[in-house]
């Protein structure tokens, strides 16, 4: 994996459906050497900090073949990186390859996997298609969200190495899936497995837990 684009954004106030929302999801390209503290990147700023940012959502990164899929699909050829909010769009990011607690070095930094993106509304305001996020999640194709775990300088072209495995098989795609697909097979073995896996959201625990005991959870 490779990172063809860094993308921060500045806090903007913007209106929709009648009400003025703050938000940090228009992120654009930077040229710029980026550094990642504990809770997120120097420069990019975000404005929700209860479903945004944070130590387990501290950076988002998305994969960059996903753009011509959401082209055709949104009948949206001008699409650039960065247009889904995430801070590195990356080369041959696969969720079904990439598990909850792995390590993965980029730059000088560390990074863990915490969990799959689950999206807001502010997603369907930035590409001004209120049914993208319920468009996003019947794709299935999330990105990824990443914990710091030793902060440094990062820049775009560096490459992503998988430095830390994992013995468990809680694909960011499978616990996906099985959170969001009722046809999905075995979902309750799924999510216990998860839930036992340490490095998992307390968000994502939280919500396995009540569906483990016959409570309806849900995201947003």
């Amino acid at each position: 994996m490779k990172i063809v684009s860094t993308n921060i954004s500045e806090i903007k106030t913007v209106e929709y459906q009648g009400e003025l929302i703050t938000t940090g999801i228009f992120k654009k390209p930077t040229t710029e050497t980026v550094y990642i503290d504990s809770e997120n990147i120097h420069g990019d700023a975000q404005a929700d900090l209860v479903n945004h940012g944070g130590i387990d959502k501290a950076v988002y990164a998305f994969c960059d073949s996903y753009y011509e899929y959401w082209k055709t699909q949104l009948k949206n050829p001008d699409l650039t990186f960065g247009d889904f909010g995430e801070n590195f769009t990356v080369t041959h990011l696969h969720e079904d390859q990439i598990y909850i607690g792995e390590h993965y070095q980029l730059g000088s930094a560390i990074l863990e996997v915490s969990q799959p993106r689950v999206p807001c509304f502010k997603l369907g305001m930035a590409l001004n298609n209120k049914k993208l996020p319920k468009l996003f999640i019947q794709n299935f194709a999330t990105g990824v969200y990443f914990r710091v775990v030793e902060r440094g300088n990062v820049t775009t072209g560096d490459e992503i190495k998988l430095v830390k495995p994992v013995d468990h098989k809680v694909s960011v795609r499978t616990l996906f899936k099985a959170f969001f697909d009722k046809h999905f097979e075995n979902r309750e073995a799924i999510y216990q497995q998860a839930v036992d896996v340490p490095e998992l959201a307390n968000e994502w625990r939280e919500k396995l837990v009540k569906r483990l005991a016959g409570i309806d959870a849900q995201f947003g």
